[in-house]
C-alpha cells in the first residue's frame, strides 16, 4: 500500500507533451508546484485507454491551474507512444495529448506501484502525489473499468484544501463546500448542519 508513503521515484524514457523523446525523465523532477497525478494504463492502441488519456488531456488545464502535473505510464515503448500520439483520434489514436507518456519497458515502474498483472500489463492505477512526494490517494481499476477523471480533480481539491486549512473533507465534498474540524466537536457541528446532504 503506497498511500501515506513516498512515491517510488523513477527515471525512464518518455515522450513529452511536445513530442520530444527524452531518455532521462525523472518523476520527482517533473512534479507540479503542488503535486502530480501519475496514472497507469494497460497498452497503447487499445480500447478503454484512449478514452481515459483523452479525458485527462481535456481536463489538463484544470489540473495545471491547481499546480498539478499529469503523467501517464504504460509498458509500451516510446516509439509506440509516439505512433499513437501521431494517429488521429477518429482513426483510433489519442492525438496530441499535452502531458508526458512514460515508457515502462522493463515493467519496473509498474511493479514498484504494485499495478503489474501476471500477463505483463498494468492495471488502471491512479496515484495522487503531494508536492513532497507523499502518495495521498490511490485507486486501481481492473482492465475493463474506465476511471473517472473528474473524481481525481475532486481529490486534488480535497488534498489542496486540507493542506491549506488543516480541516478534513467529508463524504462527497467538493470545492466551495464546508469542511469540518478534525475533532469530536467539529464532527458534531458539521453533522448538525449537513446531515441531509450526506
Amino acid at each position: 500500500m503506497l498511500v501515506t508513503q513516498k512515491a517510488p521515484n523513477f527515471t525512464a524514457t518518455t515522450v513529452l507533451g511536445n513530442n520530444e523523446i527524452v531518455a532521462d525523465f525523472n518523476l520527482y523532477e517533473n512534479f507540479g508546484e503542488k503535486g502530480t497525478v501519475l496514472f497507469f494504463y494497460p497498452l497503447d492502441f487499445t480500447f478503454v485507454c484512449p478514452s481515459e488519456i483523452i479525458a485527462f488531456d481535456k481536463r489538463l488545464d484544470e489540473f495545471t491551474s491547481r499546480g498539478i502535473n499529469v503523467i501517464g505510464v504504460s509498458v509500451d515503448s516510446q516509439f509506440s507512444h509516439f505512433a499513437w500520439k501521431s494517429t488521429a483520434i477518429n482513426d483510433g489514436g489519442i492525438g496530441q495529448v499535452r502531458y508526458p507518456l512514460v515508457a515502462d519497458l522493463t515493467k519496473q515502474i509498474s511493479k514498484d506501484y504494485d499495478v503489474l498483472l501476471d500477463g505483463g500489463v498494468a492495471l488502471r492505477g491512479s496515484f495522487l502525489i503531494d508536492a513532497d512526494g507523499t502518495v495521498r490517494h490511490a485507486v486501481i481499476n481492473d482492465l475493463p473499468l474506465g476511471r473517472n477523471i473528474d473524481e481525481m480533480i475532486r481529490m486534488v481539491d480535497t488534498m489542496l484544501y486540507t493542506n491549506e486549512h488543516g480541516e478534513v473533507c467529508p463524504a462527497g465534498w467538493t470545492k466551495g463546500d464546508d469542511a469540518m474540524k478534525p475533532t469530536t466537536a467539529g464532527v458534531a457541528e458539521y453533522l448538525t448542519g449537513h446531515e441531509g446532504d450526506l
